[in-house]
């Protein structure tokens, strides 16, 4: 007991009053950093190896779709799957499409998405400890100080991925809306050249590649997909969902619509297209008109006090000095 008082009054005389809790804390954060690692590169328990091994022959071929299913998938985080991924099924699809409208396509994205948010919080608490202690000079806070100056990096690195996702979405839906109407223009030539449509949309996403290659990955999905024999319809519609992208919805409700009513396939290609040449000059037209305004704010912001320093500044200069005498 004497040891542990004087262990405390030494904390407190270092770290203040709530030195204690702070070390307490750290070690806890130092336990959670060096526990998770290990139990991650934990072996697999020998009784359910044999337990699997010994299985009935009837259940072999759902262990082999449930591996196809599964195939590509982190075994590490996979451990940690109720705690990495939201058990709402809304949710859960929610994050996936997000994840893919950013580019993320990986089958652990939404694992990897939350277990960086976790991580980078653990990482803000660990900065805000030591702003607290070793990076403080000795300044002495109160509780509220150092509840929000831990908080606060915790709070940031949590939020962090999401703000990242977020940009990707816009980012990458600004690009797609941008190379948009050279694939359809791509696509009209290769239907009107005698290719399917099937046919014009693997040409359009190998030629694609290079210039827009966000859009040339959203068509290689769709190829590979029909490929695999899904329903056309339900392929295109989950085309404009991942894109989130109105021209691509719309795109989608065309072909849709041409294949049901039977009409051409090139024709309506071809009007389609003609309306996203216009709407992309519109776009550049309306970029070019806010140009203006733009440049008139900023030139007044750096122009218009230095002017007036310039212009009255000696007069406020002679009015001083002869107030002064």
């Amino acid at each position: 007991m004497e040891i542990l008082t004087q262990i405390n009054d030494f904390l407190t005389e270092l770290l203040g009053p709530f030195g204690p809790l702070i070390v307490v804390g750290v070690l806890g954060l130092f336990m959670i950093l060096i526990t998770v690692p290990l139990i991650l590169s934990q072996p697999e328990d020998p009784l359910k190896k044999l337990q699997r091994s010994n299985a009935a022959p009837r259940q072999d071929k759902k262990v082999k779709k449930d591996k196809l299913r599964t195939s590509g998938r982190n075994e590490q985080l996979e451990k940690f799957a109720n705690f990495l991924e939201p058990q709402n099924k809304e949710e859960l699809s929610a994050m996936q499409l997000k994840l893919r409208q950013a580019g993320y396509q990986s089958k652990d994205a939404v694992r990897f998405f939350h277990f960086a948010q976790f991580s980078l919080g653990i990482i803000g608490i660990v900065i805000g400890v030591l702003l607290v202690t070793v990076l403080s000079d000795g300044q002495e806070f109160t509780a509220q100080q150092m509840i929000i100056r831990v908080l606060v990096p915790s709070a940031a690195g949590y939020f962090l991925p999401r703000y990242w996702i977020t940009r990707r979405v816009a980012e990458r839906q600004e690009a797609i809306t941008a190379g948009f109407p050279d694939t359809l223009d791509l696509m009209l030539v290769c239907v009107e050249a005698g290719q399917s449509l099937d046919q014009a949309i693997v040409r359009v996403a190998r030629e694609m590649k290079a210039s827009y290659p966000e859009i040339s990955l959203e068509f290689e999905v769709v190829a590979h997909e029909l490929k695999a024999g899904k329903d056309k319809d339900t392929v295109l519609r989950d085309f404009g969902t991942r894109c989130g992208v109105q021209d691509v919805n719309s795109f989608v409700t065309v072909m849709i619509q041409s294949a049901t009513f039977g009409t051409s396939i090139a024709e309506a290609l071809r009007v389609y297209a003609g309306e996203m040449r216009d709407k992309r000059v519109m776009r550049a037209e309306e970029a070019a008109n806010k140009l203006p305004t733009k440049m008139t704010l900023a030139t007044m912001m750096l122009t218009v006090p230095p002017l007036l320093v310039i212009l009255v500044g000696p007069s406020a200069k002679g009015i001083a000095e002869f107030g002064g005498g």
